[in-house]
């Protein structure tokens, strides 16, 4: 069993998570089960998913695992770039949630492409 408290990607989710939070409490009441409902489920399933797959046995089930939680990284920035879109925030308020998201997708993409090489010890105490 893996620690996943020790991962940095992990770390880095529960840091988006409470940005998303406090931007999802600016979002509009006529947002409440829309948009906002939406981006606080997908900004917790990303270190949801990186802990559930440390708890894994094999590797090709750890590496599903990430896949989702990347998954999981790309809905919400789609769902960011739809409320620019939309203008129900300024495109200045989400530069530094979006880039912090970025390097989250790219953490997770390197930690897939590790488990596929099998070389996770680098990731873990």
């Amino acid at each position: 069993m893996r620690n996943f408290r020790t991962l940095n990607v992990w770390q880095e989710g529960i840091a988006i998570v409470k940005r998303v939070y406090s931007l999802a409490q600016s979002l509009p009441d006529t947002e409440k089960y829309g948009l906002r409902s939406q981006i606080t489920r997908c900004a917790v399933s990303i270190p949801s998913n990186i802990a559930e797959g440390c708890s894994r046995s094999s590797q090709a089930d750890f590496r599903r695992f990430l896949e989702i939680a990347l998954g999981s990284a790309f809905e919400l920035e789609t769902q960011l770039i739809i409320i620019e879109e939309l203008s129900i925030i300024s495109t200045g308020d989400m530069k530094e949630i979006k880039e912090q998201l970025n390097i989250e997708q790219k953490m997770i993409n390197n930690l897939i492409n590790n488990v596929l090489l099998h070389k996770l010890w680098y990731f873990f105490d």
